[in-house]
């Protein structure tokens, strides 16, 4: 819903200010500066990015435009998730987790909670590093290494789509002054005729130069910024299911293993004490 308002108010502020300076909107309406400008834009996009990367950009727009699927719902399912799998392995043995960890997708533990298991980078991470614990001995800072080169990785992965939308940003600029030079090449084809027909190629290449910055700075590059802080939210599920699982190796009780995932995760949408304790009691 922001995502709608900030480009209502970016666009109107800009539109109504020019008509509040007794400027005329259909000057602006200049359709084939507009496909100078973005169709050079998506090629250049196309140009510099594989076809994964693309896709994955347009998946993570519904999250840019209605907000990032990380809330506290999914939080909580991955500090439970992780609660319920340390509460088995330590009733039951470590090797009673193995088959719920060598298949997540067939796993009745995670199973409870569909939010994580359609994550599946963030399902097969946690799946990965219990089944490391059952089949190996790794101390639990040689573990917490390998989690934090991994997550690196991760964090890295998430924000290309960020990074590549920001290039394009940058580029626009660039793009409308290509528009506007192209106008004035028409311009120069005009002279000695009606000054009002050249004012008009004038204004036209001018307003080149105007789309270019305005769709760079005004939404491209917010859209980059906003896909950034989806990676950012996402990648402290990471984080937090890195603390719980190393903190139970040192010896936690799977509710205070938790808790530790619970601290890292970032303050707006982290679950209180009672919600998750609320939350695993009722498992």
């Amino acid at each position: 819903m922001l995502f709608i308002i900030g480009i209502i108010v970016v666009f109107g502020s800009v539109g109504w200010g020019f008509v509040l300076s007794h400027g005329q909107l259909a000057t602006l309406w200049q359709p084939f500066e507009v496909l100078i400008i973005v169709g050079a834009a998506i090629g250049a996009y196309l140009i510099a990015n594989p076809l994964r990367l693309i896709r994955e950009s347009a998946k993570l727009m519904p999250q840019v435009v209605l907000g990032s699927k990380v809330d506290k719902s999914m939080c909580l399912d991955l500090l439970a998730l992780i609660h319920d799998i340390l509460n088995k392995s330590r009733r039951e043995g470590m090797m009673a987790i193995e088959l719920d960890v060598e298949n997540p997708n067939s796993s009745a533990i995670f199973a409870r909670y569909p939010t994580i298991l359609d994550n599946q980078p963030l399902a097969l991470f946690i799946a990965d590093y219990f089944r490391i614990i059952t089949s190996g001995n790794l101390a639990s800072h040689e573990l917490e290494a390998l989690m934090d080169q991994e997550i690196e990785a991760r964090f890295h992965e998430l924000e290309q789509p960020a990074n590549a939308l920001g290039k394009v940003a940058d580029a626009l600029p660039g793009f409308g002054i290509v528009a506007a030079v192209l106008g004035i090449v028409i311009t120069m084809g005009s002279i000695g005729g009606d000054p009002a027909v050249i004012g008009k190629h004038v204004a036209a290449a001018l307003v080149g130069t105007f789309m270019g910055v305005l769709f760079s700075y005004g939404l491209v590059g917010p859209i980059s910024i906003r896909m950034k802080k989806i990676a950012e939210d996402e990648i402290k599920l990471y984080d937090a299911a890195k603390a719980s699982i190393v903190a139970s190796m040192n010896g936690l009780a799977p509710q205070l293993a938790i808790e530790f995932g619970r601290k890292s995760l970032f303050t707006e949408g982290r679950p209180t004490f009672e919600e998750v304790d609320s939350k695993v009691r009722n498992r």
